[in-house]
């Protein structure tokens, strides 16, 4: 059975010294006899200055280059050894006895390789957090949301997502997986650098026939946008390319039919920003579409070296389901 000294909870860092000051005493205060080591992307500030004169029961792993947080990840847990692996954002909070509920709900089936907690906003913390709130789903069209959060619209926690259910992605924000199975799955995909490595790797773990949970009884609260902020044009670019990456290599069937249209909707967010008077963040979409053109063998070799399995999406279009339909709750 597992235990809190099986994991390994591990932080990324870059440049983040003022993060790591700020959240990792509740990490350490929380952890129980779980390791923390932080993986630290080649800083350029004090940060591994700082934990080796602060945080000595933290190990440090050094990363040669900043890979981005899949690359980055991908070197760092070629060290680590524990069974299980929390991928922890340094700008999350963590609560009191929230290793417990997800050390339990692993040992209940073994089946489940994934498993993210309820993610709660650090400067609202009634509401939900943007990234991740209470477990990813994808559309048809490989769009993802989430329950807590469709699109823009996040909703308060009053209780309504309390309980253990199976999800289609964990947020990259605290994933917990079991190591056997990252490996098995060789990792994120570096190619991403950052942004929808998480959905791609817990697609390629829901091909594979593995279960992706969320836990309401564990609770964390995000900060979210602390490394790269959400109104940064190079996020935009990197959501749209990364998600096309990730319909195409992983999507069943109806490849092209889906593909195109999803490119036809991202058309029509592009010129929405172009009407808005955001030229950055219409180009960072063209971009994307131009990126997807330029890999597209890479990404369709590799696609067809993964297993695939059907009946992925709990929605057809949640593009239409928002703003057509106006539904803007799970």
């Amino acid at each position: 059975m597992l235990q809190s000294k099986d994991i390994a909870v591990v932080i990324l860092n870059w440049n983040g010294k003022t993060l790591l000051e700020t959240f990792l005493p509740s990490v350490i205060k929380h952890t129980e006899d779980a390791q923390i080591y932080v993986a630290d992307n080649a800083s350029t500030d004090d940060s591994v200055a700082f934990l080796t004169n602060h945080f000595s029961t933290v190990k440090v792993i050094k990363n040669t280059k900043n890979g981005g947080y899949a690359k980055g990840y991908n070197d760092a847990l070629k060290e680590v050894k524990e069974p299980l692996l929390c991928l922890l954002n340094s700008d999350i909070e963590v609560t009191a006895h929230w290793l417990q509920p997800i050390i339990e709900t692993f040992n209940a089936d073994e089946t489940t390789a994934i498993i993210q907690p309820k993610i709660l906003d650090y400067k609202n913390k009634s509401y939900f957090e943007y990234a991740g709130a209470a477990g990813g789903f994808i559309d048809t069209y490989g769009y993802p949301y989430c329950r807590g959060r469709i699109f823009d619209t996040i909703e308060k926690d009053i209780g309504q997502y309390n309980t253990t259910t199976t999800i289609f992605w964990a947020s990259g924000a605290c994933l917990f997986i079991r190591n056997s199975v990252f490996k098995a799955l060789d990792g994120f995909d570096e190619s991403y650098f950052a942004h929808m490595e998480e959905i791609d790797l817990c697609w390629r773990a829901f091909n594979a026939n593995y279960k992706t949970k969320y836990v309401g009884a564990s609770t964390v609260y995000h900060v979210g946008g602390a490394t790269l902020s959400k109104t940064n044009p190079k996020k935009t670019y990197l959501n749209f390319r990364n998600s096309l990456f990730t319909l195409v290599k992983n999507t069943d069937k109806h490849l092209f039919t889906r593909t195109v249209t999803r490119m036809l909707l991202d058309g029509i967010a592009a010129l929405r920003f172009l009407i808005q008077l955001k030229p950055k963040y219409f180009l960072a979409i063209l971009k994307a579409h131009g990126a997807l053109y330029s890999n597209l063998g890479k990404v369709l070799k590799t696609r067809k070296q993964l297993p695939k399995r059907s009946n992925y999406q709990e929605s057809k279009s949640i593009v239409w389901a928002y703003f057509i339909k106006r539904r803007t709750k799970f």
